[in-house]
């Protein structure tokens, strides 16, 4: 349905969004807003030790606690479960072994939180303590015992090593080689709402009602009827509005399911809520990733061979890890031509809450390595760091070495937008000593092309259905997790019935009631229930408009609906109004609906690993940073931040500038302060107020520039705007930072007490770098070769 943009009445609008009322004035209700006839509540007892065997449970004492009504035991939940079908891997309670502080060991349920919390008090677990890997290169060295009896060897979780291309022969053509080494600590989502759930167990019907803080209410149908055993149709999962994401609630989680067995076992609807601390320990957050990356480039920057290494610490569990390790070596092609291309990379386990996606699922760390990286090559080889980029910027209608299909491409305009709004050439190199300019660019995803669990059905599904009112309802399975979803498919919806937003009522995110979607992830909810969406209004449109056309005596051809009327493109005063115009095909036709799905088309890379990296497409994104450094104290304050985003198309500017600046907000954070750290295997700051996190007197002012390539593959044009925009901000700071002061710190985050270290090292004369020293010696498997493209051969 291709318009032009003058043409569209709702697309491209700021219009408010359709759930904001509800939540500025406190209407919203969250999960644990909710408020059940006798229900109860549940606590959950965590492991005390990194890695320990138990050796005995005695839950007698709380049992008789008056008050408690319920305990239950990894003995309980002895089936495993986990997001994807290769980490099947976690337990709802633990059942033989703990494997971090803060795993679930018992669930009690009581009538009130503090007879449960006193409840635990009484439980007494012995625990024979093992040995804990608390690091990646005892991961890597240490091999019994195991924290998981499954993976190539010791405590490594996957290993990935495979060619595109000649890229020995690569590295023979560079004029020049450059091998750096970095490190990205990993950082927890930190959303307002905590993780919460309310379990209803109904006895007569043998059914489970799950309402929970999720983003994936799909998976954890599926989780739910694993672990307790149900047909799908007994059980129902409500996902409640949810109050930050961010990828921290994208697992099927332990009190969602623990909540779930207790209802079943004292007949009650309970509630589970999270302590700020157990969503610490719950976590899913930033893999810790170090990285060696080996760049080969001529006398003019071209790159002709990459050889990229990243070691990432993915904690106690699987979770997404098998996705995340290629993440770190997927898109590096999409954002630079590189010819020959080596990926290797360890994803290990430690005794250390389980690591997953948050927010630019695994792309920030690469791209940190590899910005910084080629700032290093444009100095060496005395060539402006932009320049160097735009030698081996990717293009439109692109085919990657390793099987990516780019369409629309806009780092080019996105290029040359920030540095005209950020005033580039008179600052860089020209600013005083101690103030500094530094330059990113990054893509993203536009929603996985292929599914966690692969099949050939439809990754989205909206049914729409229109009331002798005019009402139309549209029901979808997708959450809105504050990023606008529900906006976005009541603005599609819109669109193409020719009504405002708010004529467009919603049901969502209940597996009763709603089809099917996958969830919210990977950027993939304007794409794909995007085009379900618009599938679906364009089914409902046509009977309407025949029968408008009828009335009319116009062909459907002539006919647009804008404003709530179907009127004549050639004669605007013959129309009809829309209730009208639906009552007459009801008439006609009986009931109008329709059920629209969208499924990506299929990947085009077929070698193993290929399954991560496609998408119906890719945004691109590029970001300047200007700071302002203190030698004295080490303090490094961003003083503005320009990024330009390519969107395809807005379907709503201002909340995609929303999308953006939050992305902003967060990478921030993640490159000045936020680090989910450890000392002496226990969590060292695991609450808000040790945490550092971004507040809004360190938040510097934002320029955001939206650049619009209309996406072929794109509801109306649309690409992602909520994840692709954090990426370049990481190194874009830490590129201003060596532009401040001419020390490179190549790990994050940029503290002050490593800026003071590196500047001491810079006074003595000695490289002034603070990072790791290198990496873990581990021989991998030779390489895979795969065949590259046509395009790509030599």
């Amino acid at each position: 349905m291709a318009k032009a943009k003058s043409e569209f009445s709702v697309i491209g609008k700021s219009l408010p969004r359709v759930d904001a009322g509800d939540k500025c004035t406190g209407r919203t209700k969250y999960a644990d807003d909710l408020r059940l006839p006798r229900m109860v509540y549940g606590k959950i007892l965590p492991s005390i030790h990194p890695h320990a065997l138990i050796k005995k449970i005695d839950v007698s004492r709380a049992e008789k606690l008056p008050g408690v009504l319920g305990v239950i035991t990894g003995r309980d939940l002895p089936i495993q479960f986990g997001i994807m079908p290769t980490s099947q891997d976690e337990h709802a309670l633990a059942l033989d072994r703990v494997r971090y502080v803060g795993e679930p060991v018992v669930a009690v349920a009581a009538l009130d939180e503090e007879t449960a919390e006193e409840a635990l008090l009484l439980i007494d677990v012995q625990y024979e303590p093992l040995k804990a890997v608390m690091s990646l290169e005892d991961a890597i060295n240490i091999k019994e015992p195991r924290i998981h009896d499954y993976g190539p060897e010791g405590n490594l979780h996957k290993i990935v090593s495979i060619d595109f291309g000649d890229v020995d022969g690569g590295f023979g053509e560079a004029d020049h080689i450059r091998e750096d080494v970095y490190f990205y600590q990993g950082n927890t989502h930190l959303p307002m709402e905590q993780h919460s759930a309310v379990a209803s167990w109904n006895p007569s019907e043998e059914k489970m009602t799950i309402w929970s803080a999720t983003q994936t209410p799909h998976y954890v149908h599926r989780a739910l009827a694993k672990v307790l055993e149900l047909p799908d149709h007994k059980i129902r999962v409500v996902a409640a509005p949810v109050g930050g994401g961010f990828g921290g609630k994208d697992d099927p989680f332990s009190h969602e399911i623990c909540a779930c067995k207790l209802s079943m076992l004292i007949g009650r609807p309970i509630k589970i809520t999270l302590t700020r601390e157990e969503v610490f320990y719950a976590h899913r957050g930033r893999h810790p990733v170090l990285m060696w990356v080996k760049t080969g480039v001529t006398k003019d920057g071209k790159i002709t061979a990459m050889h990229f290494k990243s070691f990432l610490d993915g904690g106690a569990y699987g979770s997404y890890g098998p996705a995340s390790i290629y993440y770190t070596g997927a898109l590096q092609t999409v954002t630079y031509k590189i010819p020959n291309y080596r990926f290797q990379a360890i994803r290990a386990f430690t005794n250390k809450p389980a690591c997953g996606p948050k927010r630019a699922h695994g792309t920030p760390q690469p791209r940190f390595a590899i910005e910084r990286q080629l700032d290093r090559l444009a100095e060496d080889l005395k060539l402006d760091p932009i320049a160097i980029r735009q030698k081996n910027m990717t293009g439109p209608n692109h085919v990657t070495v390793n099987w990516l299909k780019i369409n629309s491409n806009g780092s080019k305009e996105c290029t040359e937008e920030v540095l005209k709004a950020s005033g580039w050439k008179t600052k860089f190199g020209k600013l005083p000593k101690g103030k500094g300019i530094g330059f990113a660019l990054s893509t993203y995803i536009c929603g996985a092309g292929l599914p966690i669990y692969w099949n050939e059905l439809p990754q989205s599904e909206v049914q729409i259905q229109v009331d002798r009112s005019g009402l139309v309802t549209a029901f979808s399975g997708a959450i809105d997790i504050g990023q606008g979803s529900n906006t976005v498919l009541a603005s599609l919806v819109a669109e193409v019935l020719g009504l405002y937003q708010t004529d467009v009522s919603l049901v969502t995110a209940d597996t009763d009631l709603t089809p099917i979607d996958l969830g919210t992830y990977s950027s993939r909810v304007t794409m794909m229930m995007g085009h379900a969406a618009i599938d679906a209004a364009m089914k409902v449109r046509e009977p309407i408009f025949e029968a408008a056309a009828e009335e009319m005596d116009v062909s459907i051809e002539k006919l647009e609906a804008r404003d709530r009327v179907i009127f004549d493109k050639e004669n605007p005063e013959n129309k009809l109004s829309f209730k009208d115009a639906a009552q007459l095909a009801e008439a006609k036709f009986g009931p109008i609906g329709a059920v629209g799905s969208y499924k990506p088309a299929p990947k085009i890379g077929q070698y193993k690993g290929s399954g991560v990296g496609p998408s119906p497409a890719y945004s691109f994104s590029t970001c300047v940073a200007e700071v302002d450094c203190d030698a004295e104290t080490g303090e490094v304050k961003v003083e503005k931040i320009w990024i330009a985003h390519d969107i395809g198309r807005a379907l709503n500017p201002l909340s995609v500038i929303g999308q953006v600046e939050g992305s902003v907000y967060m990478g921030l954070g993640e490159v000045l302060m936020e680090e989910q750290d450890f000392r002496k295997n226990l969590h060292k700051i695991p609450s808000l107020l040790d945490y550092k996190s971004l507040t809004f007197k360190e938040m510097p002012p934002v320029e955001t520039i939206l650049v619009e390539t209309d996406e072929p593959n794109g509801p109306f044009g649309a690409k992602e705007a909520g994840q692709g925009p954090l990426s370049p901000v990481i190194p874009a700071v830490a590129n201003a930072v060596y532009n401040a002061l001419g020390i490179h710190i190549d790990e994050i985050p940029i503290t002050p007490e490593k800026v003071l270290k590196a500047l001491e090292e810079k006074k003595k004369g000695n490289p002034p770098r603070v990072g790791p020293k290198g990496i873990p010696s581990y021989n991998f498997p030779e390489p895979v070769k795969v065949e590259v493209p046509a395009e790509w051969k030599r």
